[in-house]
């Protein structure tokens, strides 16, 4: 027993120091980002002339937003004859024929469109993009997933920013159409927009990497070109092709003030299998490229903030450790009136997580203008995180034990703003029996916050509650959506 103790000592240590460290890097990049601010990319002057455009629009099984997403580019405040645009479209319902009506319409308009289809659906997203571009020689690519609506004046805000010499990339922030629909979509929207304010902003205004999201940024072909274009070997064709042309030398520019509104998923099972998805590939991309980041003759503290980059959702995994051993832990020293170790503990967890705090504080507060009432859901957004542990965690592990899963996509039913209905029995996003294991964490810290109750460590409630609502909001919501 006391051998079986010491193990789980030792583990819960080594992932405590971890997760501490982890916090730490978002200090970090806070300082990174009050350090650059109150200094702005400055917009460069229009070009003499517009130059020549290609928009691709990759689209799988997308009946409910497709006529939306291309309606939004035919009405870009651009040159008509400057605009090309590639509807790619390797559906396999109703959608193919939706968008090839629609193409066919706006062709006979004058409108310079293509509906491409392929035989199979290769690469699946990254082997769409390839294709299209293949089918294009224009120097500028400008990408939009389905569920995005640009703005009419999205290519004359970020086209003067890539035509500067050296200028591979440039990015816009995330908006969100549907953010007050669900405390689902409220969270997501503050994870979005503390990753592109504050996250995206101090990496790119630091000189570190940072990536296309793919979508809602715009490419120059030759840096695609350069980087050995897409590769479809990691679930994050995006994050794998950005870090594969910054390495060839090209720069990358992010614009926080040119917001691009997309729709965030409203179904549990939805935005668990995207993340499931990002922190696969991720960490796929990681195994890849930090090889190469290490030989490279980058800066060192460019290639530690990059390999920190890609590794950074083995926090998730890495958060499991503590759920499972902190009960048994802090029970057997509450038995051996060891009350130190405990306070040490708690003080360690606690400490890691105030970075978090003060993370999606400032987010909020700059993207709100104010912090009331949107930092009450500071203590969601926490619960969110660890709940989450397992979902990504198994996604972490997938990647590093080289299980190959396939590009699942994330069902999108043109929702926005508070109301709207969806339909469900069109696009299911499939069962998740690991909400199964979410629901017995769920039961477990129940017992635990219980149990030290009754034994009086009121210190640990806090803590016991975070993760006993992440684990059963997860659970509880996966289980209604797959009963529906």
């Amino acid at each position: 027993m006391e051998l079986q103790l010491l193990i789980y000592l030792i583990l819960y240590s080594i992932a405590i120091l971890a997760l501490a460290f982890f916090g730490l890097h978002k200090y970090f990049l806070l300082y990174k980002y009050y350090k650059f601010k109150n200094s702005p990319v400055k917009d460069p002057p229009e070009p003499p002339e517009w130059p020549a455009v290609t928009v691709q629009l990759p689209v799988y099984n997308e009946r409910y937003v497709v006529k939306r997403l291309i309606r939004s580019v035919v009405l870009f405040n651009y040159p008509r004859e400057k605009l090309h645009i590639q509807v790619l479209d390797d559906s396999t319902d109703s959608t193919s024929e939706l968008a090839g009506k629609i193409v066919h319409f706006l062709s006979r308009k004058g409108y310079n469109i293509e509906h491409i289809r392929r035989e199979s659906r290769h690469g699946f997203k990254a082997g769409a993009l390839d294709y299209g571009l293949k089918k294009s020689a224009l120097e500028y690519v400008a990408i939009f997933d389905a569920d995005f609506v640009p703005k009419p004046d999205f290519l004359k805000k970020t086209i003067p920013h890539l035509m500067q010499p050296g200028i591979g990339m440039v990015q816009t922030r995330w908006g969100h159409t549907n953010r007050e629909y669900s405390l689902l979509t409220r969270l997501q929207a503050i994870f979005l927009d503390a990753h592109f304010l504050i996250e995206h902003f101090a990496r790119n205004r630091s000189g570190r990497f940072f990536n296309f999201n793919g979508t809602a940024g715009i490419w120059r072909r030759q840096a695609i070109v350069d980087a050995g274009s897409w590769h479809h070997d990691t679930l994050t064709e995006d994050l794998d092709l950005s870090y594969r042309a910054q390495l060839a030398g090209w720069k990358f520019i992010f614009l926080p003030d040119v917001i691009s509104p997309a729709e965030l998923p409203i179904e549990m099972n939805a935005y668990k299998n995207q993340q499931h998805r990002w922190a696969k590939g991720s960490v796929q991309t990681g195994l890849k490229l930090i090889p190469t980041i290490i030989k490279s003759r980058l800066p060192f503290f460019i290639r530690f903030e990059a390999i920190i980059h890609l590794s950074n959702n083995f926090a998730y995994l890495l958060m499991i450790i503590p759920a499972l051993f902190i009960i048994p832990i802090l029970k057997f020293q509450l038995e051996m009136n060891w009350k130190w170790p405990i306070l040490l503990y708690l003080a360690v967890f606690f400490s890691a997580t105030a970075s978090i705090l003060v993370y999606y504080s400032v987010a909020i507060k700059d993207s709100f203008g104010k912090l009331w009432p949107n930092v009450l859901y500071i203590p969601f957004l926490m619960s969110f995180g660890i709940g989450l542990s397992i979902n990504n965690g198994r996604a972490a592990l997938e990647a590093l034990f080289g299980h190959k899963s396939e590009f699942k996509r994330t069902p999108k039913f043109k929702i926005e703003g508070r109301s709207g209905t969806w339909k469900r029995k069109i696009y299911k996003s499939g069962k998740d029996y690991f909400c199964f294991l979410e629901f017995l964490f769920g039961i477990y810290f129940t017992y635990g916050m219980i149990y030290f109750i009754f034994e009086g460590l009121y210190l640990s409630i806090p803590f016991f509650l975070l993760f006993q609502f992440g684990f059963l909001y997860l659970s509880l919501s996966s289980f209604a959506m797959q009963r529906s």
